[in-house]
């Protein structure tokens, strides 16, 4: 238990002789990648392929559960650690692979090449290139991130080991007010949303006169593609923890809590193991470190409601009402839960409270740009190559992004557009691609910063048809309290069905901006004032596919099924019947080795029958427009 400051250096002298030892190499390390992303690839049964390997071979090796480094389309991602050698990172490992990876490196001292993605040290090994200097990793900074995949996130000691809870220790030997003028000269900005100064947040509440103050972490993380917040959650919980804590001394609270929602089962888990672990040392709990601070934390688990991410929705659900947003002003920091000075904070943005009172404001801010300082993590996904968890300097690329970290657009198509902030952000067309990924310049684009996703599409996606998706999940997600979003979001979802399904009308486009305009307007959240955000960025910048899909009644990009029609062509029919015994409503006819013709009144436009089609005979095209009944 540490009590008093000499405690707490003398535990962390122990977990950095404990890490040393480990990297010694005295005995091999093996380590798998068991985040979510890890575990939906096959880590848990590669791990299990690992741990009977080396039984078998009789050998005597430490295997480690990390979390997710960020390489996420290359899990199952393993480690092999022999004798003060470089790190050798393995991607795609399959339980087929592990057997090879054991005989060769880890019994037979010979690092597999093939299988290898990387190094990390200062030596080199033959055939493999170091990690981080690779097209992926170089670009990046990682300090958020940088202990992700690399520790134990169930071994407190780890994170101690690599300066964790420096910063909660160099909090406490000064003052609040000190605190919050460091994180003002940081330039630090709220990670999840609009980008609020989070040093002039945590001054309102410091300054607020109250008996009872709370800090509130917000872990709902709701986005569609978007798991930035899970990752560090899963993969170095007590980065945040940290930040929560120096939270909590900074504006005089005493309480704190983790709003994370259910659909998080493996970051609730190891969470609850970090809290139990920072309890045990003393981190948390009555007068910590010896000072007059006392601190105490509890989890509450959200049901999955997108509104809850938002301030005043979150702490109605804490304190058990349904999640419904208020209005604002009070702002929680002056009038939050059960009324008291509220700070909230995402994940992200308390893990970097941590790293600048671990270092300081200069070591945060020597990256980024003069309105958005430091670094950002992203979730890139969609039509990208390198899918995965990123950590940035802000001020960099959407170019720089997509085609130097992520790789490049699967199969070498056309690169069309980048959606940024979920459902709430906006569509970025490739004219648009070197603009500066930061608060300022997103805003300008129309789109958002958000907690961090990143969903790249490519020439085959039909902006309409996103634009409808993202509307309809906001629509379902709306809490229903305010007219201009509870029936604004729907009028605007009615008017794009029509659309998209061959009923539209040209003024239809002029009304869904006049529609859009008033739901930002009129909403009383985030939720409803950002709604629109899609819809308006596809109109503003593919204003032409709508035209088509109305003037025309033709999807250019042939994803929306009323305005597509399916089509054998004849002089490559072989009539193989594949394609007939596959459709669904028996709308395929022929006889067999005859050519076959699609009943067009029948057709379902599922796509089935393309799909089947022998690759070598491809005789069915995608049609782009509604077809002649009786073709």
């Amino acid at each position: 238990m540490i009590k008093t400051e000499e405690d707490f250096k003398k535990v962390y002298m122990d977990a950095r002789r404990e890490w040393e030892t480990l990297e010694s190499g005295k005995k091999p390390i093996v380590t798998v990648g068991t985040a979510t992303c890890g575990r939906s690839a096959g880590s848990l049964e590669v791990l299990e392929g690992i741990q009977e390997s080396l039984k078998n071979h009789q050998v005597d090796a430490t295997i480690l559960e990390v979390g997710c480094i960020g390489l996420c389309y290359s899990e199952p991602i393993v480690t092999v650690l022999k004798r003060q050698e470089p790190f050798v990172f393995y991607g795609n490992i399959t339980p087929e692979r592990v057997e090879t990876l054991g005989e060769e490196h880890i019994v037979g001292d010979h690092p597999v090449a093939e299988f290898a993605l990387g190094t990390m040290g200062e030596r080199a090994v033959k055939g493999i290139p170091r990690l981080f200097d690779g097209p992926t990793l170089k670009p990046q900074v990682r300090r958020v991130l940088k202990r992700c995949g690399i520790i134990d996130p169930t071994n407190i000691h780890h994170y101690i080991a690599l300066d964790g809870y420096n910063g909660l220790f160099n909090a406490l030997k000064i003052n609040p007010g000190q605190i919050i003028e460091e994180l003002k000269r940081s330039g630090l900005r709220g990670r999840g949303g609009a980008g609020f100064p989070t040093g002039v947040k945590w001054e309102f509440a410091f300054k607020a006169n109250s008996d009872k103050k709370y800090v509130v972490c917000n872990a709902d993380e709701g986005d569609p593609g978007a798991f930035m917040n899970r990752s560090v959650l899963e993969s170095d919980p007590h980065a945040m923890l940290e930040g929560l804590l120096i939270a909590g001394y900074t504006i005089g609270a005493a309480n704190g809590y983790i709003y994370c929602r259910a659909e998080y089962p493996l970051a609730l888990e190891r969470l609850r193991i970090a809290l139990r672990q920072a309890e045990e040392l003393g981190f948390i709990g009555d007068n910590i470190m010896g000072k007059d601070f006392s601190f105490h934390i509890k989890i509450k688990e959200g049901a999955g409601a997108f509104v809850c991410g938002e301030e005043t929705a979150l702490i109605a659900s804490i304190e058990g009402k349904r999640g419904m947003p208020s209005t604002r002003p009070p702002y929680p920091a002056i009038s939050g839960l059960w009324g008291k000075p509220t700070i909230i904070n995402n994940v992200e943005t308390l893990a970097s409270v941590s790293l600048i009172m671990q270092n300081n404001a200069e070591w945060f801010s020597q990256y980024g740009t003069e309105k958005s300082k430091g670094t950002k993590t992203f979730a890139l996904a969609g039509k990208v190559k390198n899918s995965g968890l990123i950590e940035v300097p802000l001020g960099i690329t959407l170019r720089e992004i997509i085609f130097d970290i992520g790789g490049g657009i699967i199969d070498d198509k056309e690169f069309k557009a980048v959606q940024t902030g979920g459902p709430s952000g906006g569509c970025i067309p490739a004219s648009l691609l070197d603009t500066p990924v930061d608060y300022d310049s997103l805003k300008s684009a129309g789109a958002i910063m958000g907690s961090g996703g990143m969903i790249v599409m490519d020439e085959d996606t039909c902006m309409v048809d996103i634009a409808r998706y993202f509307l309809d999940f906001t629509r379902k997600e709306s809490c229903g309290e305010c007219v201009p979003c509870r029936l604004g979001t729907k009028q605007m979802l009615d008017i794009l069905n029509d659309i998209t399904e061959g009923r539209g009308a040209l003024e239809d486009i002029d009304l869904l901006e006049e529609i859009a305009e008033g739901v930002k307007m009129g909403s009383l959240c985030g939720l409803g004032q950002t709604a629109p955000n899609p819809v308006l960025t596809t109109i503003r910048y593919f204003r032409d596919e709508y035209e088509a899909h109305v003037t025309d009644k033709k999807c250019p990009s042939k994803v929306c099924r009323a305005l597509i029609h399916y089509r054998i062509i004849p002089e490559k029919c072989i009539g193989c019947q594949a394609c007939a015994k596959i459709c669904p409503e028996n709308a395929i006819r022929g006889e067999p080795k005859e050519v076959h013709v699609i009943d067009q009144e029948k057709c379902i436009r599922c796509g089935l029958c393309f799909i089947t089609c022998p690759q070598k005979v491809q005789a069915i095209e995608c049609v782009s427009g509604q077809p002649e009944i009786g073709g």
